[in-house]
């Protein structure tokens, strides 16, 4: 199992516990937890919870990164259960091609390495900037359903979208 790909900008990288705040920063910015499949976390608790469970996620189920920029951890990208891809980024560092970068990165490392026929996504139909990002990046939509996810009080729905190998 790779534990960090490096590109021109970022390094990827495995999480580990030491990364609990650094991690609550992007898991609290509500401008990036928008689309996400929870409320912005507003407990330094809440984003302990979630480091956990990536950082003891089975390599069999999962492939799943955080993304460095310049020392600083500002997200995570890959597949939290294969083969369903999902990244989020601080809004702090949107408009520079980061996403880009650490999402062509992972969709080469897991199609490179893991024994997939594709890699899937499931997003917010209201979320434009990642669906033209994955369009740009290979994947088709080949559905959409509505009211697939509870997000707080609010119902989501779903476009879903594979980039085949």
């Amino acid at each position: 199992m790779t534990d960090e790909i490096v590109t021109a900008r970022l390094r990827l990288r495995r999480a580990e516990m030491d990364d609990l705040a650094a991690i609550h920063a992007v898991l609290s910015d509500a401008q990036a937890m928008r689309y996400w499949s929870t409320p912005p976390h507003a407990t330094l608790e809440q984003s302990r919870v979630w480091l956990a469970s990536m950082v003891a996620a089975s390599p069999s189920e999962s492939d799943d990164f955080l993304i460095e920029y310049e020392g600083r951890v500002i997200g995570k990208v890959g597949c939290w259960r294969m083969p369903e891809i999902g990244f989020i980024l601080h809004s702090d560092f949107w408009g520079k091609g980061l996403a880009r970068e650490a999402i062509g990165a992972a969709i080469e490392h897991i199609l490179a390495t893991l024994p997939v026929e594709a890699i899937i996504a499931d997003v917010d139909p209201r979320n434009a900037a990642s669906l033209r990002l994955l369009t740009r990046l290979g994947f088709v939509e080949t559905g959409r359903a509505a009211r697939t996810m509870q997000v707080g009080e609010e119902w989501c729905d779903s476009v879903y979208l594979a980039r085949r190998r």
